[in-house]
């Protein structure tokens, strides 16, 4: 094949081959080249966050006992009991409504007795018996409490369920009066927005006659 010029007339043209194509594709390999260590250096960028997210600034060591089992953590001393057990734990089960102990929907129980889970700081519970919704079915069997709601239909939307399950699965256990008026008293403290209070109540009130 006889070769021709280019445009320029200062290279010859083999077939397709052009000083063009060749500065083209010197260029490419030279982009190869000093992008290569930023794409090997691509799959640790992951790695360097997770490190950098497990190292918090302050985090002191906290062992928790939760349904049973004993976790040890490293948290940060102002975590609330609610976000280390959603967050750290991964029980979600424990809902954050509003965040400020009014709606009852963190409601958990520390050795047997309701607490608001976002008032109270995890590290101030090292040595307690935490009970979560979760803890509450045993070996396949739901709680009777548990069981009452669902007979009457005592959630709505959901959100409030466990913190009400939780405030009732305690009152069986104070000294509440045996009205209807005494329990709603009693779970005064449990917001259910969408208005379910009477099927709660009478909820409730089946498990505590049938005790």
């Amino acid at each position: 094949m006889s070769p021709s010029h280019d445009s320029e007339g200062s290279r010859p043209v083999f077939g397709k081959f052009t000083r063009r194509s060749f500065l083209t594709q010197l260029g490419a390999a030279g982009l190869a080249v000093t992008t290569a260590p930023l794409a090997n250096a691509a799959p640790a960028a992951p790695q360097a966050e997770a490190e950098t997210a497990t190292t918090i600034p302050g985090a002191v060591p906290v062992t928790l006992k939760v349904n049973g089992q004993v976790h040890r953590l490293m948290l940060e001393p102002r975590v609330t009991l609610l976000d280390a057990l959603r967050e750290n734990l991964q029980l979600p089960g424990t809902k954050k409504g509003c965040d400020h102990g009014q709606c009852g929907a963190c409601t958990v129980h520390v050795n047997g007795r309701r607490v608001n889970s976002c008032l109270s700081f995890a590290i101030m519970h090292q040595e307690d018996e935490i009970t979560t919704v979760e803890g509450l079915a045993q070996n396949g069997e739901l709680h009777p409490i548990q069981a009452a709601f669902i007979e009457h239909d005592g959630y709505q939307c959901g959100y409030c369920t466990s913190g009400q399950i939780m405030s009732a699965t305690a009152l069986l256990k104070e000294p509440v009066g045996k009205e209807d008026s005494d329990v709603r008293e009693a779970m005064s403290g449990n917001i259910c927005r969408c208005g379910a209070y009477n099927n709660i109540v009478a909820a409730v009130q089946q498990v505590r006659r049938s005790a």
